[in-house]
């Protein structure tokens, strides 16, 4: 009886309290999070159009370089080549600069979304304190979850706590 006992005090001794949150809902769920990918959009597209109206420049070059190339001189050809490669390379340094690895858009990215995802974890954190949580695991990033019980799921929760409906 004694060892019984002594398990079953062990056993609850190592047991956590787990819950789950799925990221990518409570952020669908975000009109902050909306609003910020809205914003991160149009600057992507208006960089972008800056890039492919460069692009679209150094096709001009070229294309009138290739009808008139007969009738220049060396020299000018030489002039219209650099011209076409430093326009192109432009257009290639405008593409790096803003969508580069460590580009405006990955900078503005972390600027708009960091603030958020701060809010999040901050959300979660004190839920997992307040209900003495030991684990929570986001189940969106989890693709070997198969089956979550929906009582163990906080999302909704985390959604009340950053005042989202």
């Amino acid at each position: 009886m004694l060892a019984c006992l002594l398990l079953s005090t062990m056993q609850s001794a190592f047991a956590q309290k787990v819950a789950y949150v799925d990221i990518q809902y409570i952020l669908k769920n975000l009109p902050q999070y909306e609003t910020a990918n809205e914003q991160l959009s149009m600057i992507s597209r208006r960089w972008q159009k800056e890039v492919e109206a460069l692009n679209q420049e150094a096709h001009v070059l070229e294309t009138n370089y290739q009808t008139e190339q007969i009738f220049l001189s060396e020299e000018l050809k030489k002039k219209r080549e650099e011209a076409i490669l430093a326009k192109q390379s432009e257009a290639l340094e405008l593409k790096r600069k803003y969508f580069g690895q460590d580009g405006e858009l990955f900078k503005k990215r972390e600027a708009l979304l960091k603030p958020i995802q701060d809010d999040i974890y901050t959300a979660i954190q004190e839920i997992a304190q307040d209900k003495k949580y030991d684990i929570v695991k986001d189940r969106s990033a989890d693709p070997s979850l198969i089956y979550l019980s929906s009582k163990l799921d906080i999302s909704d929760q985390v959604l009340q706590k950053l005042g989202a409906k």
